[in-house]
């Protein structure tokens, strides 16, 4: 098929017209050809034929069940009452579900009369059941014509305004296909089609849109989902592959004094086997002569710092300076602090720049570090201003990756002397002299998913870190109801009594801050009350910096026994000697905030505890959540809880909120695809790196036309 008429604007379609194309333009972002052909159904109407029970799928289909109704009954739940239906065909058993309308529904309905019911499955505690079902009886379906299966496209309310219907899209892809004659250039090489068993992408590309039955359709879907996921990782794993080949670093032959000392002298705790098979990782990439692209991860507690600091230090054997950067300054603090504990009997001089530097002391630090003198620097975005520059920074450490983008971590690239360094090629007698970029080291202890984390971070080789330290025992976490709170006031009492100390957590949530403060100043005063013969801390975001730095100074410095605090304590509070944590409403956090809650304590030797304190109603979701946090510690598992409950968006927090651009692949539910499609990615670009073999042009014609079109920074926000 002609390649040119895909690129032909959408305008020119018959039936489409300027208006039309101007709002499809708009909405839907399709601009050609192309675009609309790569629109796809959301959803299918199936009216080809009838299924048995026993033969659904669980899939998104609708499908049409001829049966009966043997039983109907009401179902009290959470909010009112849905009527239940059972019915049956013969081969098995479902059930039909209505949330209202059941006085109605309930006169009507026939028992034991053959009908025909049409709507779409759920499949739920072993049983497939149909909300809402469309449904006629037999006989009175045997007199309509019947209609084959309908594709159902996304639409907003401006296309509905303008008249853009499914029935005009469905005529539209029509068009498309009579002028095209159906006729779309393959995009995978034979060897992929026949390996994985794959259609032809025009064959592929007609079931999509016109599916002529339900096992056509899977098979398209299956080949298309294949097909986006392939190309995504083929061009994170390319990306990683060049980066390494063409992106030099700087070598760092020698593990020197600084590490040596810290390392036999220095250390807190002996290193885990976890930790020594990740410094291992890094010092293999710090002598490659590749720059280094790390992702570390590590669940709360699991010592990422010291790894850190371990890079660091052969940053500094090797006569270069180091920084470490933390998207807030509270965090930054608590790291600077926490490395000068660790650093205190070596010879090195650590700084911190933040925001609220002072101008005379900033100016001092800048000079210093132009100098050389600064060993390591640790701060917050106020190191990626044009002002800071470095004699020779040879590695950056990022905290928390996802809060920084990515153009603000090429940034640090040009922070030595000079902007030339990515551009200059090694000379053979190694790195002296030579400006390059740093090694980059990420951090991060959200754990991602390993599905996320191959899409988001498929161009850094990752390290984890998936063990605690030895004598850290697991927190343990319990659900309490409110009706219980004065049993959990007595065992706060026994645990302070024993020298410990305890967090009370209230949740924020901006839209409603002044419900917050209320909830917060309520549960300090019944607090207050109750343990007349203890000391309380409170911090929540409206006090002023300095009085929230007094009230976390106090509980720190164990002045105060119990600290009532609104999230901002999620990041950067450590205090070994706190050994309970008290989390109100609980139903109202996130998986992964509450895990991060958790880790504030279990930082000692000591048995730690984490209460999720809630009411008696809760939603299905947050009976997951709490379930899953009482049952887990581990980090990725809650990881991979909460991506099945949110979705990839939310999880990465609002700035990834579209975190994959996909057409027709959902990186959660595709999970096995996708692996499947990296590893066939990762095959084909081991044997043949640039895609040069006669049988992979195809692919790398493909290749070349969608990275033209999409570099994968456009999939990932």
């Amino acid at each position: 098929m002609n390649v040119n008429l895909l690129q032909t604007p959408i305008d020119y379609l018959k039936g489409v017209g300027p208006n039309r194309a101007k709002v499809m333009r708009s909405e839907l972002g399709i601009e050609t050809y192309d675009d609309l052909l790569n629109f796809f159904p959301n959803r299918y109407l199936d009216k080809t034929r009838f299924y048995k029970i026993n033969e659904l799928q669980r899939n998104s289909a609708e499908v049409q069940v001829v049966g009966k109704i043997t039983h109907i009954k009401t179902v009290a739940q959470k909010r009112g009452k849905r009527l239940v239906a059972d019915f049956t065909d013969g081969t098995g058993k479902m059930e039909l579900v209505w949330f209202r309308g059941h006085k109605w529904i309930r006169e009507n309905l026939k028992l034991n009369t053959p009908y025909v019911i049409f709507g779409k499955t759920n499949w739920f505690n072993g049983l497939f059941s149909m909300p809402h079902p469309d449904m006629e009886l037999v006989e009175d379906y045997k007199k309509q014509l019947r209609t084959a299966m309908q594709p159902v496209y996304p639409s907003t309310e401006k296309l509905a305004k303008a008249g853009i219907s499914n029935r005009v899209i469905n005529k539209m892809m029509q068009q498309l296909f009579i002028e095209s004659k159906g006729r779309f250039q393959e995009t995978l090489s034979k060897e992929i089609l026949a390996e994985q068993k794959l259609i032809p992408k025009a064959e592929a590309l007609f079931n999509i849109h016109f599916p002529k039955s339900q096992e056509l359709l899977a098979k398209a879907q299956f080949r298309l989902k294949f097909e986006e996921l392939f190309f995504i990782q083929l061009q994170l794993i390319r990306k990683n592959l060049l980066h390494k080949k063409k992106i030099k670093g700087y070598i760092f032959e020698s593990v020197g004094e600084h590490f040596a000392d810290f390392y036999n002298n220095h250390l807190p705790f002996a290193l885990t086997g976890a930790q020594k098979r990740v410094i291992k990782e890094i010092r293999a990439d710090l002598g490659s002569g590749a720059q280094m692209n790390r992702l570390l991860q590590g669940d709360v507690g699991s010592g990422k710092t010291i790894v850190a600091l371990m890079a660091m230090l052969i940053a500094l054997d090797n006569d270069f300076q180091a920084c470490l950067m933390a998207p807030t300054e509270i965090l930054s603090i608590q790291h600077y602090n926490g490395l000068q504990e660790l650093c205190e009997k070596m010879d090195l001089e650590l700084a911190l720049l933040t925001g609220s530097t002072k101008t005379a002391k900033r100016r001092e630090i800048h000079e210093k570090l132009e100098n050389g003198e600064i060993n390591i620097i640790i701060g917050t975005h106020a190191l990626l201003e044009d002002k800071v520059q470095f004699k020779n920074l040879g590695l950056a450490v990022i905290d928390e990756q996802h809060r920084f983008g990515v153009a603000q971590r090429s940034k640090l690239w040009k922070k030595s002397r000079s902007q030339e360094g990515e551009k200059l090629s090694l000379p053979s007698g190694g790195t002296k002299g030579v400006l390059l970029p740093p090694h980059i080291l990420v951090m991060t202890a959200t754990p991602i998913p390993r599905t996320l984390a191959m899409s988001l971070y498929g161009d850094l080789d990752i390290s984890v870190i998936d063990e605690l330290p030895p004598g850290r025992k697991p927190v343990k976490t319990v659900h309490r109801y409110d009706s219980n709170r004065l049993k959990v006031f007595g065992f706060i009492r026994d645990e302070i009594k024993k020298g410990r100390q305890v967090y009370v957590v209230y949740p924020l949530i901006q839209e409603s801050e002044t419900m917050d403060y209320k909830d917060l100043m309520d549960g300090y005063e019944s607090i207050a009350r109750e343990f007349t013969d203890f000391q309380i801390s409170i911090v929540h975001g409206q006090m002023k910096p300095d009085a929230k730095d007094y009230e976390m100074d106090r509980f720190v410095k164990g002045e105060t026994q119990i600290m009532v605090a609104t999230t901002v304590i999620e990041v950067g509070v450590n205090v070994p000697n706190a050994s309970v944590m008290i989390i109100e409403s609980a139903e109202r956090f996130g998986l992964s905030q509450l895990h991060q809650l958790r880790g504030r304590v279990g930082r000692g030797a000591e048995q730690s505890y984490c209460i999720l304190m809630t009411g008696h109603k809760l939603s299905e979701d947050s009976r997951t959540r709490l379930q899953t946090m009482t049952t887990t510690n581990d980090g990725f598992e809650i990881a991979e809880v909460d991506l099945k409950l949110r979705g990839p968006g939310d999880l990465m927090g609002t700035q990834q909120s579209g975190v994959l651009n996909l057409h027709i692949a959902d990186i959660v539910k595709d999970n096995q695809i996708l692996q499947h499609a990296r590893h066939v990615a990762s095959m084909v670009l081991k044997e043949d790196p640039n895609l040069q073999l006669e049988k992979n042009k195809i692919i790398l014609h493909t290749f070349t036309q969608i990275t033209r079109k999409k570099t994968i920074w456009n999939y990932i926000s």
